[in-house]
């Protein structure tokens, strides 16, 4: 998503280029964890999106450093979520949700220029799909003026809304057995800052913190 993206100011440099030295602005390329890819190879469930049609994701420009980083690190989160699905078109995006739970919701790429991510998800009337604005470091949905610090406290707060119109995310593949554990974890803990107290290895902390949210 943002892997070509450049920033104002910088003479549009590329922020990753095969052909180009890495630069301080370089975001580290959103990997896949072992894992996640040992997953992929072995889970018979696996969601995989190759039958969808293949769409270009266009590249928009950062304003600031801050951006930058603040999308490069949502981006590699995103990565790890599992329901992230990247250029998927509106589409293909609503046809694979018709047929999920009520509330089933994914995050992709937005189709439209100044925007990085949109939010699509099953709602009572049927699949919808909802921009998610960025402005000011802060993200919110199109429409609605109430702003968060990160896409992932967006989501948690519309999970947890009385509505319920989010309620379970639309993964690529089922959760392993950490993965399932972190996040009930995570549930446990009140705070971000409360994960850095547990009487765990720097080895378990870290990866509670790759992903510390409840969803």
């Amino acid at each position: 998503m943002v892997a070509n993206s450049t920033v104002k100011g910088h003479d549009k440099i590329p922020l990753s280029s095969s052909s180009s030295p890495p630069s301080s602005l370089t975001p580290p390329s959103p990997t896949r964890t072992q894992s996640e890819q040992h997953q992929r190879q072995s889970n018979p469930n696996l969601r995989s999106g190759s039958a969808c049609s293949v769409y270009l994701t266009h590249f928009p420009t950062f304003t600031s450093k801050e951006d930058c980083d603040i999308i490069t690190e949502t981006a590699t989160k995103l990565e790890r979520s599992g329901f992230y699905w990247g250029p998927l078109g509106v589409e293909d995006a609503h046809r694979m949700l018709k047929d999920a739970p009520l509330g089933s919701f994914l995050i992709r790429d937005s189709r439209q220029k100044d925007v990085f991510f949109t939010l699509s998800y099953h709602a009572k009337g049927g699949p919808v799909s909802v921009r998610i604005d960025y402005k000011r470091q802060k993200f919110s949905l199109a429409g609605n003026e109430r702003c968060f610090p990160t896409l992932f406290a967006l989501l948690e707060h519309y999970v947890n809304s009385p509505k319920k119109s989010l309620r379970v995310p639309y993964r690529k593949w089922e959760p392993t057995l950490q993965e399932l554990c972190r996040r009930h974890i995570v549930g446990l803990c009140s705070e971000k800052s409360k994960i850095a107290e547990l009487p765990v290895t720097h080895v378990v902390q870290d990866f509670l913190l790759e992903f510390p949210y409840k969803l």
